[in-house]
C-alpha cells in the first residue's frame, strides 16, 4: 500500500512540476526579449535632453519632434508646445494649450499644427508659438498631421483624410473609407508625392488623392483580407510609408510590405511581411519592423531580404529610421539600438529614459532627436573616427610616398 502511494505521490510531484515548467514556458513566450550584449562599434554621444510636460503612460500616440536646421518643435499630452534650437536645445518659446494631446507637431509653411484628444485641430506660428487658428474635426486621430501645398491634413480613426486651408481652417475636402468591423488602433500618416497625398487605411488601401481637389486618383489593395474571423482578416496600414523617386512603399499588418507605382498605384513588387511599425529607406535598402519585433534589411529593388535581426522580439519596436550608416529603433523600456544598415550588426544602444519609444526617432541634419512617452526628448550625434595620418615609416612600406 505505501509502495501505491509513493508512487501516486511521485507523479503528482512530476505534474505538478512538469505544470510550473509549462506556465514559465508560456510566461517566457509573452516577456520581451532580455537586451543581449554587444560589441560597441560605432560611438553615439547625446546632445542634449529635455523634459516636455508630462507622459501619455504608453498609449503610443504620435508625439514626434519635428523641425528644420534652426530650431525643433515638440509637443506633450498635456498640451504644452514648445521651441527650441536643434543645436543646443536653447529655449525659443513654449506654450500652454490646455488640452490633451495625441499628434504633432506637423512643421510647414512657417506654421505647427497639433491635434487634440478631443478632436481639436489647432495651427501655431513657428516663430513664437502664438495660435493662427483651431477647429473641431469631430474625430480622433493619433497620426501625425501632413502640411503640404497651403492645406492640412489629417487621418482620423474613423477611417477618412480631411484637408483644412492652412490660412484659416476652413475644411476643404473630405474623403471616407469604409472600416471593417475589427481594426488595430492607430492610423498611417500621409505624405506628400508631388501634388499628391498618399494615405493608408485599415482596410488595407493606399489611395492617392489630389491635393487640390481631393479628388482620388487611384488606390490599391496592399493585400486582400483572408481568413474567417475579423482577427484574421485584419489588414490595417497603421506604419510609416514612405517614397522614393516614382515609387512608394508601404506594409501592413498580416498583410504585405509592397514597392507601388506613384503614377498609377500599380504594385511593382511584393514581400510577404507583417508590420504594424512600419518601414524607412536609402538608395539601396529598404528597413522593416514585424510585429513581432524583427528588424530586417531588403534590397529596395525587389524586396529581396539581406539580412534579419530578431534580437528585440516582443519590445514592441518602433517605426525605423535611417541615421548615417545606421537603422535605428526604440523599444519599449526607452533604449534605442543602433544597427550597421548593411549588415544588420548591433552597433551600439543608448537609452532615452525609462518611457517606451513608440514614435520613430526623426533626422535633422546631423542629428537624431527622439521623444519617449515619458515626454523626455533626446538629441544624438554619432562621432566619426578621424583617420590617423600614416607616418612615413608606414608609408614606405606600403610603397607610397
Amino acid at each position: 500500500m505505501r509502495s501505491v502511494a509513493r508512487l501516486i505521490f511521485f507523479w503528482l510531484s512530476m505534474m505538478l512540476i512538469a505544470g510550473c515548467t509549462f506556465f514559465q514556458d508560456k510566461d517566457e513566450e509573452i516577456l520581451p526579449a532580455e537586451l543581449v550584449k554587444y560589441d560597441e562599434k560605432i560611438k553615439i554621444e547625446q546632445i542634449w535632453k529635455t523634459k516636455i510636460g508630462k507622459g501619455s503612460e504608453s498609449l503610443h500616440l504620435s508625439l514626434v519632434p519635428n523641425g528644420d536646421l534652426g530650431r525643433v518643435f515638440a509637443a506633450s499630452y498635456d498640451g504644452k508646445v514648445i521651441a527650441k534650437k536643434s543645436v543646443n536645445g536653447q529655449r525659443l518659446w513654449d506654450v500652454n494649450l490646455n488640452i490633451t494631446l495625441t499628434s504633432g507637431p506637423a512643421f510647414g509653411e512657417e506654421r505647427i499644427v497639433v491635434v487634440g484628444k478631443n478632436g481639436e485641430l489647432i495651427c501655431l506660428r513657428s516663430d513664437d508659438g502664438s495660435e493662427v487658428w483651431r477647429v473641431n474635426i469631430n474625430s480622433e486621430s493619433v497620426a501625425l498631421p501632413l502640411i503640404k501645398n497651403d492645406a492640412v491634413m489629417v487621418a482620423t480613426i474613423d477611417g477618412q483624410l480631411r484637408s483644412y486651408s492652412i490660412f484659416d481652417g476652413v475644411e476643404r475636402w473630405t474623403v471616407d473609407q469604409d472600416m471593417p468591423a475589427l481594426t488595430l488602433r492607430g492610423s498611417s500618416a500621409p505624405i506628400s508625392v508631388g501634388n499628391n497625398v498618399v494615405a493608408g487605411f485599415d482596410n488595407g488601401r493606399l489611395l492617392s488623392i489630389d491635393i487640390a481637389t481631393g479628388i482620388v486618383d487611384w488606390e490599391t489593395m496592399l493585400s486582400p483580407p483572408t481568413g474567417k474571423s475579423d482577427l484574421e482578416r485584419l489588414t490595417d496600414i497603421d506604419g510609416a510609408i514612405k517614397s522614393l523617386g516614382q515609387d512608394i512603399y508601404a506594409a501592413g499588418y498580416q498583410s504585405q510590405i509592397a514597392s507601388i507605382a506613384a503614377e498609377s498605384g500599380q504594385i511593382l513588387w511584393a514581400k510577404e511581411l507583417s508590420s504594424n511599425a512600419g518601414i524607412a529607406l536609402d538608395d539601396e535598402y529598404i528597413y522593416a519592423v514585424t510585429d513581432t519585433g524583427d528588424v530586417i534589411g531588403m534590397l529596395l529593388r525587389d524586396g529581396s531580404e539581406v539580412w534579419r535581426k530578431n534580437i528585440l522580439l516582443r519590445r514592441e519596436v518602433s517605426a525605423p529610421t535611417k541615421f548615417k550608416s545606421t537603422v535605428v529603433v526604440g523599444d519599449l523600456e526607452g533604449y534605442l539600438h543602433f544597427f550597421d544598415h548593411k549588415t544588420g550588426e548591433l552597433l551600439s544602444r543608448k537609452r532615452v529614459g525609462k518611457g517606451a519609444i513608440s514614435g520613430s526617432p526623426i533626422v535633422i541634419d546631423n542629428y537624431l532627436f527622439v521623444q519617449n512617452e515619458s515626454s523626455e526628448m533626446a538629441v544624438f550625434t554619432m562621432i566619426e573616427k578621424k583617420e590617423t595620418p600614416l607616418s612615413q615609416a608606414e608609408l614606405s612600406a606600403t610603397g607610397e610616398t
